[in-house]
């Protein structure tokens, strides 16, 4: 047994050396094998990222509709109604088909026809209630200038057409010269307007018989006084807004300045201040801002033996011998052309150009005085208080006085083309639409302001501005071009009255145009 147990131990003892003795040959016989320079242990690594998980998901939208629809629920006449009409089945009334064939090409033919008949083309159907083509949307007031009893004589807007600028005066009997005056404005896209309180109020020491918008800068505005002077206000000053005045020199009027206009200049962008008198005299004036001053640029003189005679305009030359301007237009078309209306009723063409020196002796002035007056219209009865040349037409112009009609003239005839009696009192004032070529309104000495359109048949006014007391005179009145449904009336109870107009008073028709050229084209009798 013991011999056993030691043959166990000696096989165990061999066992475990075995691995031993094969590794250290085996080294050695890959000594042998590669040399015995180096030898070079290779190394096994690996890795194993984690458990990716993996799931499938499936989607399946559903499109439903629903839709439903239900009439009104019909009374039992009607049921009743549609229930004998299917019951029906009688023939149709005999002769009808006939009848129906027999003038079916008689029918087409005038339709036809009438397709391309142009008989009411330019036709515009009012299915506005008469009141309702003009209404009132304010009534400005000023009440220290209607305390003193004073009238609105010039209405303007602003270039943004959002500003009325309202001068105050008289245009009855009294001692102007003394009597204080001033110039409102309203901002009517201001919130909180106040019709009984001007946004700025400038005072004036004398009557303003003219008042004139810049056409760029909302901030300035020209008057003419009954003192002779003429200045330019900038509104954005509200210390001071005296930006020029000529104040009273030799260049200046010395009668009152019934009209003043902004003038193109030959640099681009510039503008001048034109000023008709009652002493007969246009005078152009530049602005010194800088100084504070006016600077005169030319000078006209209105002389009755320098006036051109037509075969149709003979008068007597009596009296003064000066022409006293009453009235101005420039042409929007001519650059050199203006319109000038006189006390006497003269209507005259005239150029800015004109290089005759006028007859009239020389006073100091700083530039030499010239007659500008090229042609001569047929004289009115009295003085002509208004002058407008068309926006539309490069001919046309329109002119009203105390004889109480408008009449349509052309530059190129001496006798107006048309003459439509207005009014059985002055009218003060006329002017074109800004937007109908055939559309012209006058405000005339009953208070009302009347709006005529060429393109009726009928010669009564389209429609009638009356505001406030009929026994007050309508003065003034101004379009705005920047917005053509408003229009601003003063009167002499000292109100400004903004209205607005329909649409079928500003909204240009097809064939207007066209129609404004046949009466251009007519020849006066």
């Amino acid at each position: 047994m013991k011999d056993v147990l030691i043959f166990f131990s000696v096989i165990t003892s061999f066992l475990t050396c075995v691995p031993v003795v094969i590794g250290v040959f085996t080294l050695a016989a890959l000594r042998f094998y590669f040399g015995a320079c180096s030898i070079t242990v290779w190394r096994c690594k690996g890795c194993q990222t984690r458990v990716v998980h993996s799931a499938e998901a499936v989607v399946q939208t559903v499109s439903t509709t629903i839709s439903s629809t239900q009439t009104e629920p019909q009374d039992q006449e009607t049921e009743q109604l549609l229930l004998l009409l299917q019951k029906r089945d009688e023939p149709e009334p005999p002769g009808l088909r006939d009848f129906l064939q027999r003038v079916e090409g008689l029918v087409i033919r005038e339709l036809v026809k009438n397709a391309k008949s142009h008989a009411f083309d330019g036709l515009l159907v009012n299915w506005e209630d008469y009141s309702q083509r003009v209404s009132c949307l304010h009534c400005l007031q000023h009440p220290s200038a209607q305390e003193r009893g004073l009238h609105v004589t010039s209405v303007s807007w602003s270039c943004t057409g959002s500003v009325i600028a309202c001068a105050y005066g008289r245009i009855d009997d009294g001692d102007w010269s003394t009597e204080r005056s001033c110039v409102c404005t309203w901002n009517l896209n201001r919130r909180g307007l106040h019709t009984k309180q001007a946004d700025l109020v400038i005072d004036v020491p004398t009557a303003v018989t003219a008042l004139c918008c810049h056409p760029n800068q909302p901030a300035l505005i020209a008057g003419g006084l009954y003192s002779g002077e003429v200045v330019v206000w900038d509104t954005s000053r509200t210390q001071d807004p005296i930006l020029a005045q000529t104040g009273m020199s030799a260049d200046s009027h010395r009668e009152p300045v019934y009209q003043v206009a902004w003038v193109p200049l030959q640099r681009k962008g510039e503008f001048g201040v034109l000023s008709a008198s009652s002493g007969g005299r246009v005078l152009l004036w530049t602005v010194d801002s800088d100084q504070g001053r006016f600077v005169l640029n030319a000078a006209y003189a209105l002389v009755r033996q320098q006036v051109p005679h037509s075969s149709s305009a003979r008068f007597k030359a009596c009296g003064s011998n000066t022409v006293g301007v009453t009235s101005l237009a420039l042409s929007p078309w001519d650059p050199d052309t203006f319109l000038v209306g006189s006390e006497g009723g003269l209507l005259l063409r005239c150029s800015f150009s004109s290089q005759t020196p006028a007859a009239v002796p020389s006073e100091g002035q700083s530039v030499t005085l010239r007659a500008p007056a090229v042609f001569s219209f047929r004289p009115r009865s009295g003085p002509v208080h208004s002058i407008h040349c068309s926006p539309f037409h490069r001919n046309l112009f329109v002119s009203a006085g105390t004889d109480g009609q408008v009449h349509l003239h052309s530059l190129l005839q001496p006798n107006p083309l048309v003459s439509l009696r207005v009014s059985d009192s002055y009218v003060f004032q006329v002017q074109w639409s800004p937007t109908r070529p055939l559309v012209f309104a006058a405000a005339t000495g009953q208070g009302e302001v009347q709006i005529f359109d060429l393109g009726r048949r009928s010669p009564k006014a389209a429609a009638t501005i009356v505001q406030g007391d009929a026994g007050q005179a309508a003065t003034c009145f101004d379009f705005n071009c920047q917005n053509p449904h408003l229009l601003a009336v003063g009167k002499t109870d000292g109100t400004v009255g903004i209205w607005q107009l329909s649409t079928d008073l500003t909204e240009q028709s097809s064939r207007e145009s066209s129609q404004l050229e046949q009466i251009a084209n007519q020849v006066a009798e």
